[in-house]
């Protein structure tokens, strides 16, 4: 049999996770502010001028956020029911590989600018100012890309089919003389030239491959919006629901909706706090 959970457990909960109570909103204000703080000191730490005249004053910042947010993942994974599947969560993913960067650095040098990933934990915002709408919109799109995930990998085998024909006839056409070493070399002009980016490192040089490039170009042209088409078909059918801030005390899962009893990542009764398992 489960034993209640203690005071302190629950207090901390509600503070970390939920955005409904005065000390919940302020320590999600007061995150957020760390947050955009520490990927400021990241991104001026890669300045060479400002890091010459203050290189160990950023650095003894970086790492003391790095602290601040190693403590803040530890609370997290105490104060849920389920630990390990808040940390299988994307955001618990997100909040680990915000501080894993600056640990990284004390083996591969470098490896702490990877911090601008904290970046990502911005996501809270949602649940911070409580913009429901946002969170339902969100919802309702997420709905709409997962339901054009096998249409879209349809429309992809196409255009890598295209680009293999294109890039093998190519070769055949230009050859090595022209620039189009191998296949895969001219592989790459034909996604190029198919996104209509078209860099200028490789052109063709005989009429027949100018002329296939034409043809690609304006196929690149009628394709493109096929996936913006497929998305939008979606997302007139998507019906957006009601969603609440409300965390879930077993896994800290967020975004469900108005009327959830149970949760939509672990199925634990929303409201009720468990001893960890």
């Amino acid at each position: 049999m489960n034993r209640p959970p203690d005071a302190l457990r629950v207090r901390l909960h509600e503070i970390i996770f939920e955005a409904d109570t005065p000390a919940g909103r302020l320590f999600d204000v007061l995150l957020m502010v760390a947050i955009v703080s520490s990927v400021v000191v990241v991104l001026l730490e890669s300045v060479a001028s400002v890091r010459s005249q203050a290189g160990p004053t950023l650095r003894a910042l970086e790492w003391g956020f790095t602290v601040l947010f190693t403590v803040e993942y530890v609370l997290r994974l105490y104060t849920v029911g389920r630990p390990l599947r808040y940390a299988r969560s994307t955001l618990g993913v997100i909040d680990l590989l915000a501080i894993l960067p600056s640990y990284i650095g004390l083996l591969f040098p470098g490896g702490q600018s990877l911090l601008v990933i904290r970046l990502l934990r911005l996501l809270r915002v949602f649940k911070v100012l409580k913009l429901a709408e946002y969170l339902r919109e969100s919802r309702t799109l997420v709905r709409a890309l997962r339901a054009s995930g096998r249409k879209i990998a349809v429309f992809l085998m196409a255009v890598m089919t295209i680009v293999v024909v294109v890039g093998t006839l190519m070769y055949v056409i230009e050859g090595e003389r022209h620039g189009f070493t191998s296949i895969p070399i001219s592989m790459y002009w034909a996604v190029v030239t198919l996104t209509t980016v078209g860099y200028g490192d490789l052109t063709p040089a005989t009429t027949l491959g100018r002329a296939l490039a034409v043809v690609l170009m304006l196929t690149g042209y009628g394709i493109i919006a096929v996936p913006t088409g497929i998305v939008t078909a979606e997302l007139t059918r998507a019906v957006a629901q009601p969603i609440s801030t409300q965390a879930c005390p077993s896994c800290g899962a967020g975004g469900h909706e108005s009327d959830a009893k149970y949760c939509r990542q672990c199925g634990d009764l929303l409201g009720e706090i468990r001893e960890p398992v």
